[in-house]
């Protein structure tokens, strides 16, 4: 009643901490409006945002409620919004009601009419409290103050953490303005001289004071002789902490893998992980297991990145092809290593269609796809810890198929005695023929091999071969 009285009257109220407000209405509901456009959000006013999208309050009303510019309303919610719902089509098509062709979408289908919400994609830019949220069936996207708040904290946190650079930019920095230090050149006068390094000329003064370039220890207030050659201790290694960009989790936590596969109980599931002994040399393993027949598949790498991972899918679907890989590799649950953290590309084809849907287990919670690390148990018979696979055999992908083949083909108890490519083979056959053409086979009981000499024969029969290729060609 105070608010309303004052709101008919035009006040302006003055909190203590110097901020001022005025009262408007926001959805029928008095709302205070802040006067510093130049501060940065609070918890209320993102509750007020959130209170505003749930009564399809515009981005400029709500950001003309909060004194603030309408870019900081858009940004806040594009980059705070959190996709609870993803469309299980490949592609988000207007026709999907009145589809002709199965609902199998591709970009060059001449009835694809790309779908546009005005309020998800406009504004006010989320989902809150639409009426059709309960029936759509494309992505939607909820904005949660609380959650918003959260990710603003802990983002301001980090960045005042540290120094936001790794060890290697940190040396290659040093090395290029250590000489034109000597010369007696201000860091002002370096960044004006290097226009490639990207830092302003107060993160620079504060690198070289706090001691950033320990490489190079003319460099800064402390003399460091003593530990140039010594390993950089832990409390001062944890200082070198490039910032992680982890909003690829956002949709696609073990939570919301929990909730989609409540909604979809018949899609079939796959786990997704990494094998290695050398982290800086490898050989990489990249392993799939398909849960319904406990078949295990793998690819070879020479190097654990992102981008190689996101190939290793792409070569998956090739060896599959399009309709098994989106048939038996309906989701894909992995782990959040840094490897996997090429969502988009996992997901989506060279087209940019939907293949497959991504989730991420909880950190430390490996048991989260424990079927899959029960399987890698068995592969380390023949690929064990703490050894070079190079040198044990494990050269190329057709060492890799070997292997696979004895452990795919080991009889189950929990299969009735019958081995994964067995069942596959009973189960979904064309899916054994596609297998069996890649190079993996189903070994005889009687001749199967579960330890590291396995390779070890592949690798020296491959020797002889290359040996006796090459006394053939030996001219007399």
């Amino acid at each position: 009643m105070r608010w309303n009285l004052l709101l008919q009257y035009g006040y302006n109220i003055c909190e203590p901490n110097g901020a001022f407000y005025n009262l408007c209405l926001i959805g029928g509901e008095t709302i205070m409006k802040s006067g510093n456009a130049n501060t940065h959000l609070t918890c209320e006013e993102r509750h007020i945002i959130e209170k505003g999208i749930r009564n399809n309050s515009t981005k400029t009303a709500i950001a003309e409620t909060l004194g603030k510019d309408n870019s900081t309303i858009g940004k806040e919610i594009k980059q705070h919004r959190v996709l609870k719902y993803k469309c299980p089509m490949a592609l988000e098509c207007a026709n999907y009601k009145h589809c002709k062709h199965n609902r199998l979408c591709t970009a060059t289908c001449l009835d694809y009419d790309p779908f546009v919400c005005t309020r998800r994609d406009r504004s006010p830019g989320a989902c809150n409290g639409c009426s059709k949220y309960p029936s759509c069936r494309f992505n939607k996207y909820v904005y949660d103050p609380d959650l918003a708040q959260r990710e603003y904290e802990t983002k301001l946190r980090e960045t005042r953490l540290g120094f936001n650079l790794t060890p290697e930019e940190a040396k290659e920095l040093g090395q290029t303005i250590r000489p034109l230090l000597k010369k007696g050149l201000s860091p002002y006068a370096i960044l004006e001289a290097h226009p490639e390094i990207k830092c302003s000329e107060r993160t620079l003064y504060t690198y070289i004071e706090q001691g950033a370039f320990v490489d190079f220890p003319d460099i800064g207030p402390l003399d460091l002789r003593r530990q140039v050659n010594r390993r950089m201790p832990r409390k001062k290694a944890q200082m070198y902490k490039k910032r992680e960009d982890r909003r690829f989790l956002i949709g696609r936590t073990y939570k919301d893998y929990k909730a989609y596969i409540e909604l979809n109980p018949d899609v079939s599931i796959a786990q997704m992980d990494t094998v290695y002994n050398d982290i800086t040399n490898g050989p990489f393993v990249q392993t799939f297991k398909l849960l319904p027949t406990g078949l295990l598949l793998a690819l070879y790498h020479e190097s654990k990145t992102a981008l190689s991972m996101k190939n290793g899918v792409d070569k998956l679907e090739s060896i599959l092809g399009t309709e098994l890989f989106r048939k038996h590799i309906h989701v894909l649950l992995t782990d959040r290593g840094s490897e996997f953290s090429d969502a988009d590309g996992i997901e989506n084809d060279a087209d940019g269609l939907l293949r497959t849907r991504v989730f991420y287990c909880d950190p430390m919670q490996s048991g989260q796809k424990g079927s899959l690390e029960n399987n890698h148990i068995e592969l380390r018979y023949i690929l064990p810890k703490e050894t070079d696979l190079t040198a044990l055999g494990l050269v190329n992908q057709e060492a890799l198929n070997l292997a696979l083949s004895h452990v795919n083909s080991l009889p189950l108890e929990k299969f009735g005695g019958k081995s994964p490519l067995e069942l596959t083979q009973f189960m979904y056959p064309e899916l054994f023929d596609r297998i069996t053409a890649s190079g993996i086979c189903l070994i005889p009981k009687d001749h199967l091999v579960l330890k590291p000499y396995l390779l070890k024969k592949y690798k020296n029969a491959n020797k002889k071969e290359g040996a006796q290729s090459t006394t053939t060609n030996t001219p007399s």
